[in-house]
């Protein structure tokens, strides 16, 4: 069991830039209307825009805030498929006999994200990219709150997730829309996450309906004082100490 307060948290998906979004989603959940918009990022200057992708901007969207009038700040950034849109363009590319851009490539790397947040913010404490199943969401938190028990003041953990290439449709299912959300962890003991684990071959298959993080959204919206989050074999139990 591992204990942690939740300062703050922010997350976008599009048409959900709010926590009254949030709140009223949270009530009535359902697939997000996605016209390829991109949350605002116009606290950075506009060569730098530039550079970032749709996922970079939702990291730096909710992330941002959060890390504001805070100095060496460790982060923690999870995504299961990072940049697979850029990573696509570049196979593309390939496939097609063009010249490959080395801009494009160095983008699409999974560590990406947090090297520009590290150039753009100056930013030169621990940063950790972590590609994990569907439970990275708790992976992300277990090494936010090693750090935390190393002596990090607090810690931001960032989960983001890109809809990939329509390719990719019959082997990518777990992201009904784009949505990115920030944690600011600080010790504490308002939050309790445990692991219990069955070896059944019944539980193999387990999985909820909606990524964990969006799970964790609609917990904090509507102030859950309990969550269960199932991954195969792994579950999850948040509680919340009221």
């Amino acid at each position: 069991m591992i204990m942690f307060n939740i300062a703050q948290w922010r997350a976008w998906a599009p048409g959900l830039t709010s926590a009254e979004d949030w709140s009223q989603w949270s009530r009535n959940p359902a697939i997000a209307c996605d016209q390829g918009e991109a949350p605002d990022v116009s606290f950075l200057p506009a060569m730098q825009r530039r550079r970032l992708s749709r996922l970079a901007r939702m990291a730096f969207a909710v992330g941002w805030p959060l890390a504001e009038g805070r100095e060496q700040l460790p982060l923690v950034f999870v995504s299961r498929h990072g940049e697979t849109p850029r990573t696509f363009d570049i196979l593309s590319d390939l496939a097609t006999d063009q010249p490959l851009s080395p801009t494009q490539f160095s983008l699409s790397v999974h560590n990406a994200v947090i090297g520009l947040w590290s150039i753009l913010r100056n930013e030169t404490s621990e940063m950790t990219a972590l590609a994990a199943a569907g439970d990275g969401l708790e992976h992300g938190v277990l090494e936010a709150a090693a750090l935390l028990r190393e002596g990090a003041p607090a810690v931001l953990l960032i989960v983001a997730e890109e809809r990939p290439p329509g390719a990719y449709a019959p082997w990518i299912d777990d992201v009904p829309f784009p949505y990115a959300m920030g944690l600011l962890l600080t010790p504490g003991d308002e939050w309790q996450l445990g692991l219990s684990t069955c070896e059944s071959k019944d539980t193999a298959h387990l999985r909820d309906d909606w990524p964990h993080a969006l799970k964790l959204i609609r917990g904090l919206s509507t102030q859950k004082g309990a969550l269960q989050h199932h991954w195969k074999n792994r579950l999850w139990n948040w509680l919340h100490n009221r």
